[in-house]
């Protein structure tokens, strides 16, 4: 039944034509908008830490708040546009409820209303990327799917939230205070709503799907975790989300406090990860295309181990130093993959969104939630270096994993087993 409903999805798919340029590229944009307000918090934390009197466990806390409630409204948000077909109009409601949190972060003023301000920001955020997964995989022939999904997710949010964001927060947090930042960072997400109700329309395939057959969660549920990809790629997720956020959280403060990088340099050194992801976003999901899922994540998660063994033990040119991070940081060109592509590829079309919405929503309630905390309780008993020696052994675990996963890629269908 999946080969059958996988070739129809394929049938199905239009060219790839200049509409489909015109949504990968909003899709992308609103990403990156997203993540340049969801990192901002981590890239001024310098500034933040001693302005509110914060402990590394604190720290921790606020990254935590964000994921558990993204997890939340992921889950709530993909299930229920699985069901309604109505993805666009919650699309574009969440850009903008994200964009509004954005500013209600700048009045901050104690621990409690950052963390607050950070959950409201979880709720708004959560639902985005498996719908817009999910409408990048019902609009993109199968052959190009990898490498549409990989710059959906990675291209905007690594160029915006991993390059622009340190390097533009940074520099205004420390001329007009970081309060200001954050209302320097939600404008864009009001445009973006604009554009996607302009522009993007409700992928009539999937609302079809939704239309006909809404079966109860349980039900679902059961069928999505029957392949064996998903819970690895849930496994996988919670691992390499953990990485993700605990190298945001903690590797400014370990540059500036241990290694003693000014803020400036700290913030060149962190945008070399948004260089690198961006261009991940191309050449890593495009790869996936030619050689298989597989293979590349396998890679891409030991390579994961060069970031924080550069920090901890490098110590000569600042440039070289960029060159292992940008290297290392291959890693995160993995996650369209086994967040949106291996998923979408696996389960039946009518399961994507929520199939999608359930690794994000794993990764991000055992890796994001728990991690940070957990990292930041390391850091506070045994020192900021801590958290970079978990993030090696995340990698490698994810390496080992993955080496259990079912190929998917449509160029190497006749070779599965």
């Amino acid at each position: 039944m999946l080969a059958v409903e996988s070739s129809a999805r394929g049938a199905a798919s239009p060219t790839f034509g200049r509409y489909q340029v015109i949504l990968v590229a909003l899709l992308s944009l609103n990403f990156g908008i997203l993540f340049f307000d969801r990192n901002a918090l981590s890239f001024v934390m310098p500034f933040v830490k001693p302005d509110l009197g914060l402990n590394n466990t604190q720290v921790g806390l606020t990254s935590s708040a964000l994921s558990l409630a993204w997890a939340l409204s992921a889950l709530f948000i993909g299930a229920r546009a699985d069901r309604s077909g109505r993805r666009k109009g919650y699309l574009v409601a969440a850009t903008v409820a994200f964009s509004l949190c954005s500013f209600a972060t700048g009045l901050a003023n104690s621990f409690f209303m950052l963390v607050g301000s950070r959950l409201l920001m979880g709720l708004a955020d959560g639902g985005i990327a498996p719908i817009s997964q999910s409408i990048t995989a019902l609009a993109v022939p199968p052959e190009r799917r990898g490498v549409a999904m990989g710059v959906m997710q990675n291209f905007g949010s690594n160029l915006l939230g991993s390059f622009a964001a340190p390097v533009l927060l940074v520099g205004f947090a420390a001329a007009y205070g970081w309060h200001k930042a954050f209302y320097l960072a939600g404008v864009p997400g009001l445009i973006s709503a604009f554009l996607l109700w302009r522009f993007i329309r409700e992928p009539e395939p999937m609302a079809h799907a939704a239309a006909v057959e809404t079966p109860q969660l349980h039900r679902r549920l059961r069928e999505i975790f029957g392949h064996r990809n998903m819970p690895l790629c849930a496994l996988i997720a919670v691992l390499l989300v953990s990485y993700l956020v605990i190298c945001w959280t903690f590797t400014p403060l370990y540059l500036t406090k241990v290694r003693g990088f000014a803020p400036r340099e700290m913030s060149w050194l962190m945008g070399t990860l948004g260089i690198s992801a961006t261009v991940g976003s191309f050449a890593v999901s495009g790869l996936s295309d030619r050689i298989g899922r597989r293979p590349v994540l396998i890679a891409a998660s030991f390579l994961g181990l060069i970031l924080p063994l550069g920090a901890l033990y490098y110590s000569g040119s600042v440039w070289i130093l960029a060159t292992l991070f940008f290297f290392g940081w291959a890693l995160n060109g993995t996650f369209p993959l086994f967040m949106g592509t291996i998923p979408s590829e696996s389960v039946s079309r009518i399961h994507m969104t929520t199939a999608i919405a359930l690794v994000m929503g794993a990764g991000e309630v055992f890796g994001g939630v728990l991690s940070p905390a957990l990292a930041g309780w390391a850091a506070d008993v045994a020192g900021l270096a801590a958290p970079l020696w978990i993030m090696m052994g995340l990698c490698t675990a994810s390496g080992l994993l993955a080496l259990a996963l079912k190929e998917t890629a449509p160029a190497l269908e006749s070779t599965r087993p």
